[in-house]
């Protein structure tokens, strides 16, 4: 037994000389080479060790939690964030200002509304789903952009204009009016031989109307909106997860509105009354039952004066607490945010107009209005319905994601509505 383990204690020693005498030849190899070539491999390996130390993970922020939904009575409506990128903005200029309306709905002081901080987060690199160079696409400029102001006063200056609109369109192509109106609609894809065509009917039948390109430094000058813009051009503002054409919609309302004055009015809303009475003015969306006091703006329809003190306020929330992860934490819940906040504040004279006045079906009955007769007691509920939305509403909005899809029935009340509004409407059955 003691010979074997002697034995192997020996054969070990063997193996390992004859590994020293491996390392030892190479080792002569190694420093046989070229010096050059030397150090060449001790800078690989530096570099190497370099990188293997100084790399480090930097911690980005988790993907936000969505807000979850409150299908309470305070928040019936609350699907008007959720608006397509083809919502548009009409800014109306009367030449002789209407008296001012005194508030028909009192102005609530939410508690559950404070001042919201500066968003830090946003300051970081985009998600792949808004790209800096998709971005650019659709931010840059072209040289019809920068002849916006000269092309706009050229138009209205000419054409003898007793009510002036504004219309902003960011999204594709699709055919979309006040009779004695001027319509300056903003837009890249109007403003364009493919857009022409889209106005050429408009334009056939008399109504006064012109396509251009936004310059969007020119608009937001002089306003907290211009250096938010500046910041997202160059990289430093994330435009988030949300449709950026909906949240340049959104600020884009608020900056025509600044600098012209007039009312603002999303393409799923349809007009039963004139507005040139209306002044100063945002729509409740929903109310308090208890109280009666609004519970929830919106922005699909505003109207505000030139350089209003409350519209400056609404681009300054924009510009200090954008998030593009938050759906419609940049439009209708902002709007909400800094009417509770100036509440009463001396100097913001404007009206919040009961939901009636725009808002007369909450989002989740829309179809309701869609519906023709079924029968004696459906047909007497859509006939005081209509009888209703007559009396007591300005306009309708139609929460087009929920309605995009629905078929107007013959004998609805939007089938009513559309022969008495609708421009060129040829058929009770067309699909809204």
């Amino acid at each position: 037994m003691y010979h074997q383990i002697t034995k192997l204690k020996q054969n070990c020693l063997v193996y390992v000389k004859q590994l020293q005498n491996i390392k030892r030849s190479i080792f002569a190899s190694f420093f046989c080479l070229p010096t050059s070539l030397l150090a060449l491999i001790f800078f690989l390996l530096l570099l190497y060790n370099g990188f293997a130390v100084f790399y480090v993970h930097p911690p980005f922020p988790s993907k936000p939690q969505p807000e979850p939904a409150n299908f309470s009575k305070a928040n019936l409506a609350r699907n008007s964030l959720k608006k397509l990128p083809s919502s548009v903005m009409y800014a109306v200029k009367e030449d002789t200002p209407s008296v001012i309306l005194k508030t028909l709905l009192p102005l609530l002081q939410n508690p559950a509304i404070s001042m919201t901080p500066i968003n830090r987060s946003v300051v970081l690199k985009p998600k792949k789903a808004h790209g800096y160079k998709a971005v650019k696409r659709m931010l840059r400029s072209g040289d019809n952009s920068k002849q916006f102001s000269t092309r706009i006063r050229d138009f209205l200056g000419n054409r003898g204009c007793k009510v002036k609109f504004f219309m902003t369109w960011i999204s594709s192509l699709k055919p979309f009016v006040h009779p004695y109106a001027c319509l300056v609609i903003v837009s890249n894809s109007m403003d364009a031989e493919s857009g022409s065509l889209v106005l050429k009917p408009f334009l056939d039948k008399g109504f006064k109307l012109i396509a251009i390109k936004p310059d969007f430094d020119y608009i937001f000058k002089d306003t907290h909106a211009e250096k938010w813009f500046k910041g997202l051009k160059k990289g430093n503002v994330s435009p988030g997860e949300v449709s950026l054409g909906q949240n340049m919609s959104n600020l884009l309302r608020l900056a025509l509105l600044y600098k012209f004055g007039g009312i603002y009015m999303d393409t799923d809303v349809i007009v039963l009354k004139t507005l040139t009475k209306l002044r100063n003015a945002i729509g409740a969306q929903s109310i308090d039952l208890e109280n009666g006091n609004w519970s929830r703006l919106n922005n699909a329809v505003l109207i505000f004066d030139k350089k209003h003190p409350l519209v400056y306020k609404f681009i300054e929330e924009f510009a200090l607490t954008f998030d593009g992860n938050k759906w419609g934490h940049n439009g209708p819940y902002l709007v909400s945010r800094v009417v509770s906040r100036v509440n009463r504040t001396p100097g913001f004279d404007f009206t919040v107009l009961p939901p009636s006045a725009f808002y007369p079906v909450n989002w989740g009955r829309v179809k309701s209005l869609f519906k023709g007769p079924e029968g004696k007691a459906h047909s007497t509920w859509l006939r005081k319905k209509l009888e209703q939305i007559k009396s007591e509403s300005f306009a309708v909005h139609l929460w087009n994601r929920q309605s995009r899809k629905i078929k107007a029935e013959s004998g609805s009340i939007i089938n009513h509505i559309m022969l008495d509004c609708c421009v060129f409407c040829n058929s009770s059955s067309s699909t809204l």
